[in-house]
């Protein structure tokens, strides 16, 4: 990608107290700094509120304040950036994403943009006349909510795998619902799986069936593992090489400069351990492990690492899922969907599982961070985090997503000390058809409240699920401080964010939610070097400009990580 630089180590870290110490008036005066922002209008979330200019050095930030100081601080090697008045702000925090599968979804077919059914089995035909006979075709981003017309022959509102597997007969394909919560397969791959009409459905999961008890094709949440087991986790080094290079060009160009990953395995936090020390990440990454609770107990206190090279690798998060997705009918609900009166969801690990990894998190201090959708599953969340905390409100536990809340289990957040980790552009993506899953009035008291949550005392951070959304922070941003939906409404406009609430949601709260806001969030001296800069000013210009704004630099320790291609423009 043009413009972008995956970050070589730098010189050892200047310390916290150096920074103070030289960004003072006092003394030698400044030292040479590595990098010089000149004539910025810098957000700084930290006092003074607002500035021109920074400078930094070994990775650190060590002056903010006016352009006229910040040159002392220029040397003959210092790199100097004149943002010529554009605003800059703390590095974005992408607070719930999925690295990995943000690098492999490039690999594989892209759904998202298909409007039928029909589309996706001619696109799943073209690649099948490029493959050998025998591999896997593999996509993602499908929602049944979002086509023009539904599939017919269907049920449920999902179509069945004989046009598919019709296209494909010797090829296996899996393609992921847009949730990730969700998967479909056709003949070929329910076969290597051993699905067929006698298979029970696994615990916490459904094998869609139609009126004779055969299987459609249709996956939903634990029951996707029946065949995506079936790939792995391709962890061959050029492979993983490439998908963590895709994964952050793809951030790096959106201004991301740390991501909160929701969930990997020990095999690839071992790939991360490696190319952290080996300077090859590109962004810094905070790790949630997701493994048993047998491998936790034997193997966590091998994994739990702080600050690993420079502040690239944190591992001290542990992911469950106790429920699935809305858009699947996988979210545990209190009561049963409108659409789907014989069902109110599926809790996808069980209450005694997720109290045991409560224990383990607690043993080994690691936040325990919590997959929960409907009202149901958050509830049992909070009352698990209750039971185990007892009180101790210093462990920053998490849910993840708190996307569906009844009214009465919105002040607990903030009584509980937990987290509210939600993702604002799944509010305007997935609008159009919540109602229909839990009909206006809980659409109205419970869905996607974070001004409730905020105005409660919660702490709410900011996200986009990535690859189930773009993982463009501005998005989210926006559907923040705006909930308008593509089709012009707006979902509930008394839970908007102010500007400062959506800005913080991406940058000192979200290094809160992870216990970095000392060294992250905001721009000031002694903190990592982290700063987006952007074409627009999003806390100023009119509302609907706001998804108009480019990234032009994205800056990760003091270094210039990506550039806008050519020569910036004003304005966009």
């Amino acid at each position: 990608m043009m413009g972008l630089t995956v970050l070589a180590r730098h010189a050892p870290v200047l310390g916290v107290a150096l920074g103070l110490s030289l960004a003072g008036c006092g003394g030698d005066g400044p030292g040479v700094a590595d990098l010089v922002v000149l004539n910025g209008r810098l957000v700084t979330l930290a006092g003074p509120a607002k500035a021109e200019a920074l400078a930094s050095a070994g990775g650190r930030i060590v002056f903010v304040g006016s352009s006229d100081a910040a040159r002392a601080w220029i040397g003959p090697d210092t790199e100097v950036l004149d943002l010529e008045g554009r605003l800059g702000v703390p590095g974005f925090i992408e607070g719930h994403g999925h690295f990995w599968s943000l690098g492999e979804a490039k690999l594989q077919l892209a759904l998202g943009g298909a409007g039928t059914w029909d589309e996706i089995v001619a696109l799943v035909a073209e690649a099948v006349a490029d493959a050998e006979p025998g591999t896997w075709i593999l996509g993602r981003g499908w929602h049944q909510s979002k086509w023009l017309e539904s599939p017919v022959p269907s049920v449920e509102g999902l179509p069945t795998h004989h046009d598919l597997s019709a296209v494909s007969p010797e090829n296996p394909v899996l393609l992921g619902h847009a949730s990730g919560h969700m998967a479909f397969a056709n003949a070929r791959a329910m076969e290597l799986a051993g699905i067929d009409e006698t298979t029970p459905d696994p615990d916490g999961g459904e094998i869609v069936r139609d009126v004779d008890g055969q299987p459609t094709g249709a996956l939903r949440e634990t029951a996707e593992s029946l065949v995506a087991r079936l790939r792995g986790e391709s962890l061959e080094w050029n492979h993983a090489r490439q998908v963590v290079r895709l994964a952050g060009e793809e951030c790096l160009a959106k201004g991301i400069t740390s991501f909160q990953d929701a969930g990997s395995s020990f095999g690839l936090i071992d790939l991360y351990r490696r190319m952290a020390d080996e300077g090859e990440l590109p962004l810094r990454l905070w790790v949630m492990v997701r493994e048993s609770n047998e491998a936790m107990a034997e193997g966590l206190s091998r994994y739990r690492m702080i600050d690993r090279a420079d502040g690239f690798l944190t591992v001290r998060g542990i992911k469950r899922s106790i429920d699935g997705a809305l858009g699947a009918h996988g979210a545990w609900l209190l009561d049963p969907y409108e659409d789907m009166p014989q069902s109110t969801g599926l809790n996808t690990t069980s209450l005694d599982v997720m109290e045991e990894t409560a224990r383990l998190a607690r043993e080994h201090d690691f936040q325990f961070c919590v997959h929960a959708i409907g009202d149901r599953a958050n509830r049992e969340t909070l009352d698990l985090f209750e039971r185990v905390l007892a009180g101790d409100r210093t462990r920053r536990w998490r849910v993840e997503h708190a996307q569906h809340l009844h009214p009465d289990d919105v002040p607990r957040f903030a009584e509980l000390g937990v987290i509210a980790s939600m993702q604002a552009v799944h509010c305007t993506s997935d609008g159009p058809w919540v109602p229909d899953r839990l009909g206006e009035h809980r659409s109205a008291e419970g869905a996607y409240v974070w001004r409730d949550l905020i105005d409660s005392g919660a702490v709410v951070t900011n996200g986009t699920d990535a690859p189930v959304e773009d993982v463009d922070p501005l998005a989210s941003f926006h559907a923040s401080v705006s909930r308008r939906m593509a089709n012009g409404e707006v979902f509930h406009e008394d839970q908007r964010m102010t500007r400062e609430e959506a800005l913080r949601s991406y940058t000192i709260d979200a290094a809160y939610a992870a216990f970095e806001e000392e060294s992250k969030g905001s721009l000031e001296v002694g903190k990592l070097a982290d700063l987006t800069v952007l074409s627009r000013d999003i806390m100023t210009v009119p509302e609907d400009e706001i998804p108009g704004a480019r990234v032009v630099y994205t800056i990760v320790g003091g270094r210039v990580a990506y550039s806008q291609p050519g020569p910036p423009s004003p304005g966009g």
